[in-house]
């Protein structure tokens, strides 16, 4: 399936509903991968997207991982490292991040029913907040007990830690590579990918550190390293908690260039005003836009289902309600600009 040519052309795959659209796909996690905002806004390939293909992804990923965190915390433990529990802590917090990721990866294929009119799609929204809830509380746990291993440092089983960590850098090596596909187009699975690479970084740290204290005996390395990985942890979550906080707040996804959203709409054939314009996400994939027309000549639907074609394929926003208005001062309440 389409991965990281996203600038070429994309496979669609037809599984599941289509939803042509996804957030400038980089979300600015500071991690360096460079994937910039200068991406083509998609011109010309609708995308659409199945997140159920990753229903396998997921499970691998979890239960490979939630073997993981029981050797590391237990080895962590007999061993005496504070380093490998604190990677035990950032693995539990993907185990769970994973969790949450895939259930809210399921809800938002849900039809709409009741109240819910667009389903559960927010639900992968509530997920990346409460993903990034997680790491922050797990980390505080970890740095705590970290810091009061940094008074009296204690000897650690450098072997046993360095073999566990090895297999830790194996294992979320392998879920990063599962979820690397994914990544561009949907912050959830983002937050899966980021973390399992993240994951793996911190467990190569840990084998590093454990090498280091059977060579030279400097015993404090082992608490220091559990604080650098908190400091990792904090850092990537930021990010990802803001977005996801972005997201609620029903900001415009990252990378929707609202001016040229407003310029292409006022340059639709017909139009003479715009107002009342929104963009808003309904799920970490689906973005939705809501705008009032003055068109004094009227519109066709030809016109309406032309111009959310065009919306769709150049600003990735899969559902456009626009309200044509044949007269300028028809009194529309919500006209005035300072009127949301």
């Amino acid at each position: 399936m389409g991965s990281h040519d996203h600038h070429g052309h994309h496979h669609h795959d037809h599984a599941g509903h289509d939803h042509g659209h996804g957030h400038d796909r980089s979300h600015g996690h500071g991690h360096g991968h460079g994937h910039g905002h200068g991406h083509d806004h998609g011109f010309g390939h609708t995308h659409v997207h199945a997140p159920a293909s990753f229903g396998r992804a997921f499970a691998i990923g979890i239960s490979l991982n939630t073997a993981l965190v029981v050797a590391e915390a237990v080895y962590g433990y007999i061993g005496n490292s504070t380093a490998l529990l604190a990677d035990a802590g950032h693995n539990l917090s993907d185990v769970l991040g994973l969790v949450v990721a895939w259930g809210a990866s399921i809800a938002a294929r849900r039809a709409p029913s009741g109240r819910f009119t667009y389903g559960l799609r927010a639900s992968t929204i509530l997920a990346a907040l409460a993903n990034a809830v997680f790491l922050l509380v797990a980390t505080g746990a970890i740095g705590w007990e970290a810091i009061l291993r940094l008074r009296e440092p204690e000897p650690i089983a450098g072997l046993t830690v360095m073999a566990v960590a090895g297999i830790g850098i194996l294992v979320n090596g392998f879920t990063a590579m599962l979820f690397a596909r994914g990544r561009k187009d949907d912050i959830n699975i983002e937050g899966a990918y980021l973390h399992m690479a993240a994951d793996a970084a911190v467990s190569l740290g840990v084998v590093i550190s454990a090498a280091l204290i059977i060579w030279t005996g400097w015993l404090w390395l082992d608490p220091v390293t559990s604080l650098v990985i908190c400091v990792t942890i904090l850092w990537s979550t930021t990010s990802l908690l803001r977005a996801s906080i972005d997201m609620s707040m029903a900001a415009a996804p990252k990378g929707t260039d609202l001016a040229a959203i407003r310029t292409f709409l006022l340059a639709r054939p017909g139009v003479s005003a715009i107002h009342d314009l929104h963009v808003w996400p309904i799920s970490t994939t689906e973005t939705a836009l809501t705008c009032h027309l003055v068109m004094p000549a009227g519109a066709g639907d030809g016109f309406l289902m032309e111009t959310a074609q065009l919306l769709k394929a150049s600003f990735r926003i899969g559902h456009t309600t626009l309200q044509v208005e044949t007269h300028p001062d028809n009194g529309c309440a919500l006209a005035p600009d300072d009127v949301v």
